[in-house]
């Protein structure tokens, strides 16, 4: 009998600590229609227009913040690191933080919502399921990636590799070519055949062109 109630001790513990210390996301305040989304999709309104909402960061002064640092990338070591670690406090803390500069950024959402399923919070588990997935077919539904006339869009090149490491793909080669767009030919290996993807990348130069570079 004690020890049932040590454990169930330790479980409300756990429960508490995780309510006490994950912070949440912060909605940007530029008052723009990237914070509007941001604020949408944290509200738990996720049937949005998630291509409009990719380009809308690339608009937003936003863009500006995650690119004058390389914070987002820390994050993301932070966020490896502790999942070796089985720290799922400290990977939701940091996953936050990362949708604090980046709210349009997959990986995020992707962590976030399966370790919101490992200890067993379905709300948010559903929210930033539907998200990454909202995102994700936001690329996926704009061609079929075959050629540069029917390339896949994408305002990031973390979106292209997010999206070869989703198939399964091993990176051989990339290249531009510019029959029909601008675009990244990307030569990859899935399951030993080798295969051939394009992304139209005039949103990312657009990006570039934001920043100064």
């Amino acid at each position: 009998m004690k020890k049932t109630i040590l454990i169930l001790m330790t479980i409300m513990s756990t429960i508490c600590s995780f309510g006490q210390t994950t912070q949440e996301v912060i909605i940007p305040n530029f008052n723009d229609k990237y914070s509007d989304y941001v604020k949408k999709l944290e509200a738990g309104q996720t049937n949005i227009d998630y291509q409009d909402f990719r380009f809308s960061y690339i608009e937003s002064e936003q863009f500006k913040i995650k690119n004058r640092s390389n914070l987002y990338d820390s994050l993301k070591k932070v966020v490896y690191k502790e999942m070796d670690n089985n720290n799922y406090e400290k990977i939701i803390k940091a996953t936050k933080e990362m949708l604090n500069i980046d709210y349009t950024s997959m990986f995020a959402h992707k962590i976030l919502q399966q370790t919101y399923k490992i200890i067993g919070d379905t709300i948010n588990k559903n929210k930033y399921h539907d998200i990454e997935f909202g995102l994700l077919k936001s690329i996926l539904n704009s061609g079929d990636a075959k050629s540069c006339q029917t390339a896949r869009v994408v305002i990031q090149i973390e979106e292209e590799y997010f999206i070869l490491e989703m198939i399964g793909a091993k990176f051989q080669k990339q290249s531009i070519d510019n029959d029909g767009g601008l675009c990244d030919k990307m030569e990859i290996k899935v399951d030993g055949k080798k295969r051939t993807y394009y992304f139209e990348t005039t949103k990312v130069f657009q990006g570039y062109k934001k920043l100064g570079l």
